[in-house]
């Protein structure tokens, strides 16, 4: 089977906690619509301290033999020239079984798709890392943490930024043998929810799967007899259930 981008991935740190926080960030894929500019981001703390979380950004992009790399955002020191995504604010601070927000904007050109990934990463607040706390305040956070055994967790997202001008154009390719998706379309195309099981039994079933097709990217897996397969194609606010039989 053909997963083009099924995963950027997302990367999770396992967490073994006796107390301190536990941050979660809901989805790990995020769209932003060709009219909008700004993105509401969650991150909820369901632990018994305060996480104190440290947002990052990189873009996602790819060369000539389509394999991702992870760049810094241009300008980064600079706001008001930036080109890319940038997160307001970059440092949250979020109180025990509670929720903080932070507004990813978007600033640079919308001719065609972009991609990054937002790194949500829980830290010991430090001096450098100019979160809004004492010294004090920092040390006796410390203390705290150190009364029990704790791996603070990160998450990491990825973020679809759509064109402008977001067009859907999906073909289908269905033969006796397989069966293709192609996005000839600017933004990307969703199969989410795919499921390869057995006509016969619903329990035999393989595990479901979600695929990203990049424009100009096809999705494409080959027919077994006795399977059927079924997914949500996801174009937009788009949806549509596709039933195929092997």
């Amino acid at each position: 089977m053909n997963r083009l981008i099924m995963l950027f991935g997302f990367c999770c740190f396992p967490l073994l906690a006796h107390a301190g926080p536990q941050i979660n960030v809901g989805v790990v894929y995020d769209y932003l619509d060709g009219e909008k500019s700004t993105y509401l981001k969650r991150v909820f703390n369901g632990g018994d301290a305060t996480a104190f979380v440290k947002v990052n950004i990189l873009e996602i992009v790819y060369d000539a033999e389509g394999k991702p790399q992870e760049v810094p955002v241009k300008n980064q020191a600079d706001v008001v020239a930036r080109d890319g995504l940038m997160a307001s604010p970059a440092r949250l601070i979020v109180p025990a079984n509670g929720m903080q927000g932070t507004r990813l904007l978007y600033m640079g050109e919308r001719e065609q798709e972009r991609y990054f990934r937002v790194r949500f990463i829980p830290v010991v607040p430090e001096q450098e890392d100019q979160f809004a706390v004492s010294s004090e305040d920092r040390e006796e956070y410390k203390k705290e943490l150190s009364a029990g055994v704790n791996i603070l967790a990160g998450y990491g997202t990825i973020f679809f930024v759509r064109p402008k001008h977001t067009r859907f154009d999906t073909k289908v390719d269905d033969s006796k043998t397989h069966y293709m998706l192609r996005n000839n379309g600017n933004s990307v195309v969703i199969v989410d929810q795919f499921k390869d099981c057995s006509s016969k039994s619903e329990q035999d079933c393989n595990p479901v799967t979600k695929h990203h097709i990049l424009a100009g990217r096809e999705f494409k897996f080959d027919k077994q007899a006795g399977r059927e397969y079924r997914f949500k194609l996801v174009e937009g606010e788009k949806k549509k259930t596709v039933e195929v039989k092997g």
